[in-house]
């Protein structure tokens, strides 16, 4: 990388270089500052092959290209272009989105993955790869160093993943590239790519499909020195264990057929990824749970209180909306198959069949259940209430529990479009739903007292 591209460099006339953060070999990444907006981005840099002015051109159009991609399951591309350093050389920089965080790589080099967290990830850079696709743009690097982790909330079966370096390589050089240089890394390269033929998105589906399969096994699937291992998908397909099951090796199979017209697309393979993620536990059922201590004590305080409003349940779900920033907030009591809605910010109280709501997940699962994006996170996309509720992006919920521990409701948040809570926000609404729980507790106690055979002397209510 030329001398003028060191730390202190200016790019694009507002992204000053600092300290470089990654290399690869096609560039190095810097950590810079947006002199602009006063914020950290990552800005990757490569050196191009163009020669030409015409050639500088298509690069460019291409950066601009890119820098229109918006998806959850990419890394933010927020600016591109090119400079033409004192030597004459073209380079290509990218603004992008600076993560901290490990990639699948580094992951990778502690074991295998559980199945599970492997079709979460697999389904967030399908999704990635099919709106890639679907605006004319192929990765062509597909490689665990190039996807990015993130833990998801305290469910330890979900892997977030997003995907990096998108369309460099193609940026970067011909756009059908002849001759003998491989574009792409050996271990998880097509067959097309080993051949120097054009790579379409069937060679990005390849790619995966070799990264998913080191996921599952923890071994590469075409072992030995980088020419060996390229040459030997030529010839054969990957080993695909038949201990995986029926499902894993039907997806897998196709997706690393030698033959690309023979490989499903991202779409499809996104598809068999949300059926792989929920594989065993089924979709969300209406039934919120079967213990009938539970169901007992959620309907004595969903169905006998149907009908009487609470100043400070009001006031806990005013609060939470406010202190979170979300339009809907409320207290919901999950019985067997139905959904008393206690108090409302946003939204109105009353009851609902079960299925009209995602509360008995979280009762379900007794744990706190936040989704950042319902419309595409696996556990939620197919959800007959998410389907049929195209704006609704966003939902957290937290168990109210008794003094016994049965979890006999929510306080959930909503939201229209898809967010995340911080760390702080999730703690603030754990502490309302304790409240909330506290509250309702309280309220049964009351009703109980009153409708004993010994009368009180005073009334007990509820403090406001």
């Amino acid at each position: 990388m030329p001398r003028l591209m060191g730390p202190g460099t200016v790019v694009g006339g507002r992204y000053r270089l600092q300290e470089r953060i990654g290399s690869g070999s096609m560039g190095s990444v810097h950590r810079a500052v947006d002199e602009l907006l006063g914020r950290d981005v990552a800005v990757k840099l490569i050196a191009s092959r163009a020669r030409t002015e015409e050639e500088r051109s298509r690069n460019e159009a291409e950066a601009k290209v890119l820098s229109q991609l918006n998806h959850h399951s990419l890394i933010t591309l927020f600016d591109a272009g090119t400079e033409v350093s004192p030597s004459g050389t073209s380079i290509v920089w990218l603004a992008m989105e600076l993560v901290q965080g490990s990639d699948l790589s580094r992951r990778l080099a502690t074991g295998k993955l559980p199945a599970r967290q492997v079709a979460h990830l697999a389904y967030d850079l399908a999704i990635g790869l099919d709106y890639m696709h679907r605006g004319g743009i192929v990765h062509r690097d597909i490689k665990p160093a190039n996807i990015l982790l993130f833990d998801y909330r305290e469910d330890e079966t979900r892997l977030r993943a997003k995907l990096t370096d998108f369309g460099v390589a193609q940026m970067a050089g011909d756009p059908n590239p002849q001759g003998d240089e491989f574009t792409g890394t050996a271990g998880f390269m097509s067959p097309e790519q080993v051949r120097s033929e054009p790579a379409g998105p069937p060679s990005d589906v390849y790619s995966l499909g070799l990264v998913l399969l080191r996921c599952l096994t923890g071994e590469r699937a075409f072992p030995g020195m980088a020419v060996e291992s390229a040459l030997a998908r030529l010839f054969r397909g990957p080993q695909i264990p038949e201990s995986l099951g029926p499902q894993w090796t039907g997806i897998l199979r196709p997706m690393t057929s030698i033959d690309p017209a023979e490989r499903p697309s991202a779409h499809e393979v996104s598809e068999a990824m949300q059926d792989l993620a929920t594989a065993g536990r089924g979709r969300r059922s209406t039934a919120a749970g079967e213990d009938p201590d539970r169901i007992r004590a959620a309907e004595e305080h969903g169905a006998a209180s149907e009908a009487e409003a609470d100043p400070v349940l009001d006031r806990i779900t005013a609060l939470a909306a406010r202190l979170l920033g979300v339009p809907v907030a409320a207290v919901s009591i999950v019985g067997k198959d139905r959904v008393w809605t206690m108090s409302g910010s946003g939204t109105s109280r009353g009851s609902a069949p079960a299925g009209a709501s995602l509360c008995p997940v979280t009762v379900r699962e007794n744990t706190p259940f936040i989704v950042d994006d319902v419309q595409q996170d696996p556990r939620t996309a197919g959800d007959p209430l998410v389907v049929a509720s195209p704006g609704f992006g966003f939902y957290a919920g937290v168990p109210l529990r008794t003094t016994e521990g049965l979890a006999i409701g929510t306080l959930c948040i909503m939201d229209r479009k898809a967010r995340s809570l911080t760390g702080e926000q999730e703690a603030t609404l754990r502490d309302l739903a304790a409240l909330a729980a506290d509250v309702l507790q309280l309220r049964r106690t009351v009703r109980n007292v009153r409708n004993s055979e010994a009368p009180l002397s005073g009334e007990l209510t509820v403090a406001d």
